[in-house]
């Protein structure tokens, strides 16, 4: 099992992160620390972790954002399955272990689960599909068309997938797309699964913060752009799935959705908050 961290600048949260990763009872795991060129005490950290953990492991890299960071976890990952963390997040101490053992015993190629939102003193349970569940492909997709716009759907860090898959199938995220890479990523991991199991229980802690900035227009435009191109891979994922026509009407509100959430941006240079799906319903 593999835990791919990008890590950029996250002194201030990344204590708490690497702790939860740590009290993983799950035995048989990597943790994959990316410190994307941090400027701050983050690689120290990082390094300080896998001088006490062995099951911690390092990759120092030039900064050259989020997508990056992930691909080079992946390049170095080795466990059977992979998940993923933001590196001023926390797991409960069950999360691998409940992922993986619900993959084990379904034969599901994607676990997913719900998670906690954390904004200051407050927090909520989020999920979308209710009760514990195993669906196929074609199953899931007619659930999340239904708010495809939500965290449960578009983010990695809620969820379980098998590396032999990622692997065969090349998968990678777009280094130059800024906007619903995460969201992208899933699609196209859908396309190469039989089964997925959904899991009732929160097992991650998303804490939501500041930090995004007003958009440029000339940015504006190019992130509009972006959010085309997704929703037509969207749109073209339901075609294959011979679902397109069934569910017309509701693929269309993801593009409307979408166009509505267009005036902020990350700070550059490999942040992970806000570099999120188009509007987060759930939230």
């Amino acid at each position: 099992m593999s835990i791919i961290v990008p890590v950029y600048n996250a002194e201030l949260y990344l204590g708490p992160c690497l702790e939860s990763l740590r009290a993983q009872s799950w035995p048989d795991l990597e943790i994959i620390l990316v410190n994307d060129g941090s400027t701050d005490g983050s690689g120290e950290m990082c390094a300080a972790a896998a001088r006490v953990d062995r099951r911690v492991r390092v990759l120092d890299r030039p900064n050259g954002g989020v997508s990056a960071a992930r691909n080079a976890g992946l390049e170095a990952a080795r466990g059977d399955y992979l998940q993923f963390s933001d590196s001023d997040d926390r797991m409960t101490p069950d999360a691998t272990e409940t992922l993986v053992r619900t993959a084990q015993s379904t034969g599901a190629d994607l676990v997913l689960s719900h998670f906690f939102r954390v904004d200051g003193e407050k927090q909520a349970q989020r999920g979308h599909i209710k009760g514990e569940r195993l669906l196929t492909r074609q199953e899931f997709a007619q659930e999340m068309v239904k708010a495809p716009a939500n965290y449960y759907y578009g983010v990695l860090w809620n969820k379980l997938y098998r590396r032999p898959i990622v692997e065969k199938q090349g998968l990678r995220f777009e280094e130059g797309v800024s906007w619903s890479e995460d969201f992208l990523f899933n699609l196209e991991y859908l396309r190469h699964v039989r089964l997925v199991a959904a899991v009732p229980k929160p097992l991650y802690y998303y804490h939501k913060r500041p930090g995004s900035l007003v958009a440029s227009q000339a940015t504006l435009r190019k992130m509009l752009r972006m959010k085309r191109d997704t929703f037509d891979y969207y749109k073209n994922l339901y075609q294959d799935l011979d679902l397109y026509d069934e569910q017309k009407a509701r693929i269309y509100r993801y593009l409307i959705s979408s166009a509505t959430d267009g005036t902020t941006l990350t700070l550059p240079g490999g942040g992970e908050k806000g570099r999120r799906p188009a509007l987060q319903t759930d939230l």
